[in-house]
């Protein structure tokens, strides 16, 4: 099949044109949900088309089908040859001094076992299982476990005769729980906004444990319905990675994104407090701050060979001991802004443009295992899980609240807390970073739910990290 696309593709380039690109995606998703107890319609999808791009006297044009025939091809490349002449002469970029990548090669991520390949009622029986262990209790009000997966087929070529095949499994457990009583009601999951993604298959399930999870996540709501609010002033703050995988991507994902500063998104997702002369000088953190791009982490959500702009995908370093490196910018942002950049063209379906998303953006791991972190803190308090975020649309002031808190007294964990937040600014927050837990307190995290672009592209982003500590932040409890 992929040799028969590449050449009707090769056919329809036409003559004299400075570069055709055209990418074939074909995913395949399916979920199954079971909440307090009943299974609820499985859903099953395929989505499969194409994208052309084409570059011609300096203009750009893009044109998307889901006819795959000779003629939809064909069609597809004359539209987008008509928009690239259109735009010729008025775009932001001379597309014909860009070099566009020629890629060659084949990618395929991790995965023992397909969830799909598991009969339907094995799969179900699992879940049941989990739904069941997170109940027993009268204040339990709702208890859901979940499996999401996906299949994505990508196939990438240019009429260079660059051309890469990948292939993306991606699995997305979660386990939820909601238990009410006396007008208090509180959540608890396996890792906030799906953030348990992963790519792989039954192997990662099998990994979380969720029947044990369950009964962890159900413990914790209840214990959290008679704990008292959160403390509030200004004390030290220890996130766990499931709250620093929404730290990094709100403070220093999206504010990077090469396209934001550049003011693209200006009108539809925001700006960014992060400016281009900042680039190599700005100190984003203190020197115990290293922050990787790494789309070649094995396993981790947003992992790929290239991006789909053809960009090899390599790990690069965009924060180096707390000065500011590198941009989040994919080909065309760097030709735009002179900039070094990353593989991070990316799109989240087939009638998507490409636009600079985050992949896998992760905090490398320090020296200070977590008793050591614990151990530093007189007064604090200690965050998992994301439950709430508010972020301006400079990426600069945000509030986030967490699931999960505990007080940290002379260097000991102390009793739950409900409704933690905390807040601050991205430009100073992690200037404020003290410790970083080392390799044992690292967790890979993912999430399916990063939105962003005109029209709106979701799409999956994996975050990395360690327990970190925070010193002077500002914390408050919720309303009682």
């Amino acid at each position: 099949m992929h040799a028969a696309l590449l050449r009707q593709f090769r056919e329809a380039v036409p003559a004299g044109v400075d570069h055709v690109s055209v990418r074939f995606v074909d995913e395949r998703s399916s979920a199954l949900t079971v909440r307090n107890d009943v299974v609820l319609p499985p859903a099953v999808g395929r989505d499969e088309g194409l994208m052309v791009t084409v570059h011609e006297d300096g203009g750009l044009g893009y044109a998307a089908t889901s006819d795959t025939s000779p003629s939809g091809l064909r069609e597809a490349i004359t539209r987008a040859r008509g928009w690239a002449r259109a735009v010729a002469g008025h775009s932001v970029v001379d597309t014909s001094r860009v070099r566009m990548p020629r890629p060659a090669g084949a990618w395929r991520g991790p995965v023992v076992r397909a969830w799909d390949d598991v009969p339907l009622a094995d799969r179900i029986d699992r879940l049941r299982r989990v739904c069941a262990a997170a109940g027993g209790a009268p204040a339990v009000v709702l208890r859901e476990a979940s499996v999401a997966a996906s299949v994505t087929d990508t196939l990438y070529a240019t009429s260079d005769g660059g051309e890469v095949f990948q292939q993306r499994s991606g699995i997305v457990p979660e386990v939820m729980v909601f238990a009410a009583r006396g007008g208090q009601s509180q959540r608890r999951t396996l890792g906030g906004i799906r953030g348990a993604s992963r790519l792989g298959g039954v192997e990662v399930v099998d990994a979380h444990d969720l029947e044990r999870e369950a009964v962890r996540v159900r413990d914790e709501s209840l214990a959290l319905l008679d704990a008292p609010q959160c403390p509030t002033g200004t004390m030290d703050l220890l996130l766990a990675p499931d709250q620093m995988m929404l730290q990094i991507h709100e403070s220093i994902g999206h504010p990077l994104e090469l396209d934001r500063i550049l003011g693209d998104e200006r009108n539809l997702a925001g700006t960014s407090f992060v400016t281009l002369d900042m680039f190599g000088t700005y100190r984003y953190g203190s020197e115990h701050l290293n922050v990787s791009f790494a789309p070649d982490e094995p396993g981790e959500y947003a992992s790929y060979g290239w991006d789909d702009d053809g960009a090899a995908g390599e790990r690069r370093m965009l924060i180096e001991r707390g000065i500011l490196v590198r941009a989040l910018g994919g080909t065309l942002s760097q030709a735009r802004s002179g900039l070094e950049g990353v593989a991070n063209s990316r799109a989240s379906a087939w009638n998507r443009p490409p636009i600079d998303r985050m992949a896998n953006l992760n905090v490398e791991p320090g020296d200070t295992p977590f008793e050591g972190l614990v151990a530093g803190i007189e007064r604090g308090v200690y965050l998992e899980t994301n439950l709430s975020w508010s972020i301006d649309d400079s990426r600069n002031k945000f509030q986030f609240g967490c699931e999960l808190g505990r007080e940290i007294v002379d260097g000991r964990l102390g009793r739950i807390v409900r409704n933690p937040n905390y807040r601050g600014i991205s430009a100073s927050f992690w200037r404020t970073l003290h410790r970083v837990g080392d390799r044992s307190t690292y967790r890979v995290m993912g999430t399916p739910f990063c939105g962003k672009g005109e029209p709106n592209q979701v799409i999956g982003v994996g975050h990395a990290s360690p327990a970190c500590h925070f010193r002077g932040v500002d914390v408050f409890g919720g309303a009682a």
